[in-house]
């Protein structure tokens, strides 16, 4: 491959996995997912050696954790709030759902909103609702944290990789 359209591809990847950072501000775009498909075209553009193998490895590892956390530290959130595991799974839903049928904020709105209405379903007590729906809102928001620290990483990652590459 010609020198200029490698380093025009390694650019084009290097501003998607950009977009893919930035996009981790917006709750349900799959930043890490961007992320992880533009460090699996860098390898298949710049060769996989021992290096790249190792870091595109760790970037893989880093993306699946980031859209595990996501969801393990809400409902982790919604429990320290008090809401049952019902709940939870309610609200899960309820985001997906909402997600699916009104993008791109359907599924912001829905879940906490399930959360509260579930509880105050379960509980009869408003107090307690918005305990559970508070604590799935902090949950939220060390998840966004959390997934958004990783996608520095990978991107640090991908930036080591072809800077050694």
């Amino acid at each position: 491959m010609p020198n200029w359209l490698e380093i025009t591809l390694t650019v084009l990847l290097g501003l998607t996995m950009l977009v893919g950072l930035l996009g981790l501000l917006v709750p349900i775009f799959p930043g890490l997912v961007i992320m992880w498909l533009a460090a699996l075209g860098y390898g298949l553009v710049a060769g996989f050696n021992t290096p790249g193998i190792i870091l595109f490895a760790l970037i893989t590892l880093l993306a699946i954790g980031g859209s595990l956390v996501d969801n393990v530290l809400m409902a982790a959130g919604g429990r320290k709030g008090g809401a049952s595991w019902v709940t939870i799974a309610i609200a899960l839903l309820a985001g997906i759902a909402g997600t699916i049928l009104l993008p791109p904020f359907g599924g912001i709105i829905a879940a906490p909103l399930a959360i509260f209405l579930m509880e105050y379903i379960r509980l009869k007590d408003w107090g307690k609702a918005w305990q559970a729906f508070k604590g799935l809102t902090v949950g939220w928001g060390l998840s966004f944290a959390a997934r958004f620290g990783l996608g520095v990483v990978i991107m640090l990652l991908w930036v080591l990789w072809v800077w050694k590459g």
